[in-house]
């Protein structure tokens, strides 16, 4: 299967790491992850999980040192409202939600030292229901950026199904992405992942594993893990990428994220994606 995937004109990898909750690890995971071969870097200006301008740092790193060209990478950030903040909010809480963004990507631009971002991402609605007016201010924000061409794709993460569907029947510039933390127990958020496939919404899963700890252990995976010969965590991965999820890792381990990448390397018999998806909820 290709290692990229082309979502609305943008050719994607099929794999992203993501950084958060790596603190003063930031840097130094991000230039493992890049020097492993991971070309799309999940990130967030929001410092409470993450670290962006350390992610930025990694990055210069890799292009200064002719590792990688920016070309080929994809970097992927978000808007985070100021409920999901702590005091270290990166923009006038007191402004309007327009600017909020506006002053955020500015942010991070400067953070990641790039004049774009590829892709720019809700770091969840305003609210646990609906689609309220802030997140319509916000929304409209970020479609002005992917029109001016300073973000090459736009999406948002956290999202329930109703919120999903009444942003894209909303929306000016389509959402490209949906980034949700992904359960077995909900079918591997089955409903959403559908809704993204019929309305051509590329669907990002984070959390494959530690969400589901009982899942990388039922018969099924086990079963794939030993016909294949390779571990729990690469075959979940695997499935992921086999019905239509971009999956995200956020392992520490240089050894793991070359693992993870292995999941290019061997495919699931169609019986066993069947049996994985029907094990998950």
């Amino acid at each position: 299967m290709q290692r990229r995937r082309v979502v609305q004109g943008v050719a994607v990898p099929g794999f992203l790491y993501g950084t958060a909750w790596k603190e003063e690890r930031t840097e130094e995971l991000t230039r493992l992850a890049l020097a492993a071969g991971f070309l799309g870097i999940d990130t967030a200006n929001q410092r409470r999980h993450y670290v962006e301008d350390a992610v930025g740092s990694a990055v210069a790193s890799a292009l200064g040192e002719g590792r990688v060209r920016r070309e080929d990478l994809f970097l992927q950030t978000k808007f985070t409202f100021v409920r999901g903040q702590d005091d270290r909010i990166p923009y006038d809480p007191a402004a309007d939600e327009a600017d909020q963004v506006g002053q955020s990507f500015a942010s991070s631009l400067a953070h990641l030292r790039t004049d774009h971002v590829d892709s720019y991402l809700l770091h969840g609605p305003s609210s646990p229901r609906g689609v309220t007016r802030a997140d319509w201010a916000a929304w409209r924000a970020m479609e002005a950026l992917q029109r001016a061409g300073r973000a090459r794709l736009i999406g948002v993460s956290n999202v329930s199904l109703g919120q999903l569907a009444a942003i894209r029947r909303g929306s000016e510039v389509a959402p490209a992405f949906v980034q949700n933390r992904c359960f077995s127990s909900t079918g591997w958020d089955r409903e959403v992942r559908a809704y993204c496939g019929e309305h051509g919404i590329a669907y990002q899963a984070f959390s494959l594993l530690t969400a589901n700890p009982r899942a990388l252990r039922s018969p099924p995976v086990a079963r794939a893990a030993r016909r294949a010969g390779r571990s729990a965590a690469q075959v979940v991965f695997r499935f992921a990428i086999e019905v239509g999820m971009i999956p995200i890792t956020g392992t520490s381990r240089l050894a793991h994220m070359r693992d993870d990448l292995g999941c290019f390397d061997f495919a699931l018999d169609p019986a066993e994606v069947e049996a994985i998806e029907r094990a998950g909820g």
